[in-house]
């Protein structure tokens, strides 16, 4: 390696994504049911307790508006709707208008169609009718949890994430490297005889995990300067990514599971995201 090319690696190691707070603002949330207006009703109190920290920070600064289950016949009625009302955050849950949810294979039609055609996050709470919420889930947002397979320089992941978290609550950043494709790049970097293989599995690993480490430091240090009073945890880790995170859930006890869902280079939703939005379906999750 010449003197130029070590000069242009140390630099590009020493740059780091550096995170800039930038609090989402919510002044309407728009519940989308199935339901009469009656059940609606009692649907969007039992949300307003869940979701109280959205005013924790400004009180009765948030207007409710619900869509019951006549006011739409299918996906382009619901669509204008949502557009009539302009929404800063959607709240609905699993197979609207359908009873696919007794079989945990899908997120329905109008949901997939509202995760990437709505201009608002998703917020999906268990079905109502399934009864499989986890207790410590559905009571308020004190432990949250952001997850991506590229973390570091992902403000708009941060800042939702730390908006819904609760005063006093945890925030758990976490990155989790595909271990499959790592280990698919080692196996072929060890065919090349110029490279020495134990060295670059070590400088690559270790170069993965400081990146997201790096940016998660960024993170709780802004958000330790801020008026939001929450306790900022780093996870960064390497492993089979969907099992990984199902522990990482489960063993935390995550109220709120945050998570993109845009990709830029497909219609569908981000590939890691809706195995997890398919299997989680015992907790909340923000679809960005």
């Amino acid at each position: 390696m010449s003197k130029v090319d070590q000069f242009e690696s140390v630099f590009r190691a020493a740059s780091k994504a550096v995170y800039h707070l930038d609090a989402p603002r919510i002044r309407k949330v728009l519940l989308v049911t199935d339901f009469d207006a009656k059940t609606a009703e009692h649907f969007s109190y039992e949300n307003h307790q869940f979701l109280a920290v959205i005013e924790a920070i400004e009180p009765d600064s948030v207007t409710w508006d619900t869509i019951t289950g006549d006011e739409y016949a299918n996906i382009a009625d619901l669509l204008e709707r949502v557009e009539r009302h302009k929404p800063d955050l959607l709240l609905t849950y699993r197979h609207l208008k359908s009873d696919a949810w007794k079989w945990p294979f899908s997120l329905g039609e109008y949901l997939d169609v509202l995760t990437q055609a709505a201009g608002s996050p998703v917020l999906v709470v268990p079905h109502p009718s399934e009864g499989g919420a986890m207790p410590h889930a559905v009571s308020d947002t004190d432990v949250v949890m952001a997850i991506t397979d590229h973390l570091t320089g992902d403000d708009q992941l941060v800042n939702w994430s730390a908006r819904f978290t609760a005063p006093n609550g945890r925030l758990f950043l976490t990155h989790v490297e595909n271990e499959t494709v790592f280990e698919h790049y080692i196996a072929t970097i060890g065919k090349i005889p110029s490279i020495d293989t134990d060295d670059a599995r070590e400088s690559i690993f270790a170069q993965l995990m400081k990146e997201p480490t790096d940016y998660i430091e960024s993170c709780k240090g802004v958000l330790d300067q801020s008026d939001l009073a929450i306790e900022v945890l780093p996870i960064v880790t390497i492993g089979h990514r969907l099992e990984t995170y199902k522990k990482l859930i489960e063993d935390h006890e995550v109220d709120l599971l945050v998570m993109n869902t845009k990709d830029e280079y497909q219609a569908a939703m981000h590939g890691l995201t809706y195995p997890l939005a398919v299997e989680l379906r015992s907790i909340p999750l923000l679809l960005l």
